[in-house]
């Protein structure tokens, strides 16, 4: 396999995309709401990881809110876990998150999930609260997590 590359959502990646949500969450977005994200939801933004021949491994999203960049999902293929690959895709999102001049990002995160959370921790990822309930699969809370960036690096410049 060539070097995986990261790249913008495109919408013959819909299809991978929800087929990985499917293997990856209890609660998967459907394809008609990726695609809505994709074809006309201004505020979003999508990347993925292909392996260069057009295989979906890894795909990130978040919506620009005012000057809050909030993940919607990270995810990667199951058989292609463990080689650094959801690192990779997600300080993709950070810097275009930065390079969009955000001010912060936020996300929510499963109270089990402690995989996910290392990785946003090891990003500089701070615990801020939780949503009580949040998951209607099995009521479980949700953990709030939070980056401000620096002025500077919200703009592109090294810290």
């Amino acid at each position: 396999m060539a070097e995986p590359i990261i790249r913008a959502i495109l919408e013959e990646d819909v299809r991978q995309i929800h087929e990985i949500e499917t293997l990856c969450f209890a609660m998967p977005w459907s394809e008609e709401s990726i695609l809505h994200d994709v074809k006309e939801n201004v505020v979003a933004r999508w990347l993925v990881m292909d392996d260069g021949e057009g295989r979906v491994l890894a795909y990130a999203g978040m919506w620009f809110v005012l000057d809050e960049a909030h993940v919607c999902n990270v995810a990667v293929h199951p058989d292609f876990r463990g080689h650094g690959y959801g690192k990779r895709i997600f300080e993709a999102l950070e810097k275009l998150a930065k390079e969009n001049s955000m001010a912060m990002m936020t996300l929510e995160v499963r109270r089990s999930n402690t995989v996910a959370q290392n990785l946003y921790h090891a990003c500089g990822f701070l615990d801020v609260g939780y949503r009580k309930r949040y998951y209607e699969d099995n009521k479980e809370d949700a953990l709030i997590m939070y980056k401000e960036f620096d002025y500077g690096q919200a703009f592109g410049e090294e810290p």
